[in-house]
């Protein structure tokens, strides 16, 4: 397990090449949030993370080990217990978590994760991007 790459892996790569081309900025592995997210939007407080499929039980591909399948299936449910706890504390400090499966395109995941950051930039509605609130 301390073989497998825990940051910049190819998915991550390309999700983040794709982001930055449609002009969004961010953080990489950003470490004052719950969970570390692998990509930080601070000013939209968006905290994206890049799931494997194994390690955190995809529906499509997550697989159970048979050797040692009781501890398999201990240590992948806390991993996704883990997940929906981070994605609790993320939300009760006004953060979105977005979670993308590796197998997922990049160019799809980062179309959608500009569509929720300009969302979340976006001001009010009847309010001008520059109007102070009275």
């Amino acid at each position: 397990m301390r073989a497998m790459p825990r940051r910049d892996t190819g998915v991550e790569i390309a999700l983040r090449r794709e982001l930055h081309r449609l002009g969004v900025r961010f953080r990489v592995n950003f470490r004052g949030l719950p969970g570390t997210p692998d990509i930080a939007l601070t000013k939209a407080r968006i905290a994206v993370f890049v799931d494997g499929c194994f390690w955190h039980c995809c529906p499509q591909h997550g697989t159970a080990p048979k050797n040692n399948a009781s501890w398999w299936a201990t240590k992948l449910a806390g991993n996704v217990e883990r997940d929906r706890r981070k994605d609790r504390e993320l939300e009760e400090i006004g953060w979105v978590a977005i979670h993308v499966w590796e197998h997922e395109d990049p160019t799809a995941a980062a179309a959608e994760i500009h569509r929720k950051w300009r969302e979340r930039l976006s001001p009010p509605a009847g309010q001008k991007k520059y109007d102070r609130p009275s």
